[in-house]
């Protein structure tokens, strides 16, 4: 009976720390799916608000280059259009001949206004063209940025959700053999309750 009973005690005492063992791994491995599982989400919503940021950012720079386009048109256009009046009013009122000298404190004044709206005209296109300019590489630079955000999170999405279903197919492996580990446990009791009342009935009987 000691030697049965021992050796009984010993398997239950293998069985029972390897069922916990599979157990702690088990849960260990759910716990961690579940937590790349909700990683993942999170990062989906990232890449969902990267992409509407994105497509926002689309929309507000071609509605910036289409404005820019013209202005920038309707801006050279004016310049042109006082160059060459500029022009043409220099040609007259410089050939030298008396009557155009007799008018010509009333040209310089012209003249000198149509010099002051060139200069303006030249200021705003600069000024238009700077801001296209700015607003271009800040564009660029922030969807370049954006482009590889989006690449690293969706490598981290098909590698969390890759490791997520290993473990889950892991620990469902684990789980198989946890049930058999458990059923020789079951076994190792019974056997163990048998052999106790066996025993037990047997000191009796020898007692008397």
């Amino acid at each position: 009976c000691d030697k049965e009973l021992k050796e009984s005690g010993d398997k239950k005492a293998d069985k029972s720390a390897e069922v916990e063992k599979l157990s702690t791994k088990i849960e260990q491995m759910r716990a961690k799916s579940a937590e790349l599982k909700e990683e993942v989400v999170q990062l989906q919503a990232d890449l969902a608000a990267l992409a509407k940021a994105q497509a926002e950012a689309d929309k507000l720079r071609e509605e910036e280059h289409t404005a820019y386009v013209k202005n920038q048109a309707d801006l050279e256009q004016g310049l042109n259009g006082v160059k060459l009046a500029l022009k043409v009013l220099n040609e007259y009122y410089g050939r030298g001949d008396q009557a155009h000298e007799s008018q010509s404190g009333g040209a310089a004044s012209i003249i000198g206004l149509l010099e002051v709206v060139e200069s303006d005209f030249s200021k705003d296109l600069a000024e238009v063209e700077a801001v296209e300019e700015s607003a271009a590489t800040q564009y660029e630079t922030e969807t370049k940025e954006a482009a590889v955000e989006k690449v690293a999170k969706t490598k981290d999405v098909e590698f969390k959700t890759k490791e997520s279903v290993q473990l889950e197919e892991e620990a469902a492996a684990l789980s198989t053999d946890l049930a058999t580990v458990q059923e020789e446990l079951d076994a190792v009791l019974e056997y163990l309750s048998k052999i106790h009342k066996e025993c037990d009935e047997f000191a009796e009987t020898y007692a008397e």
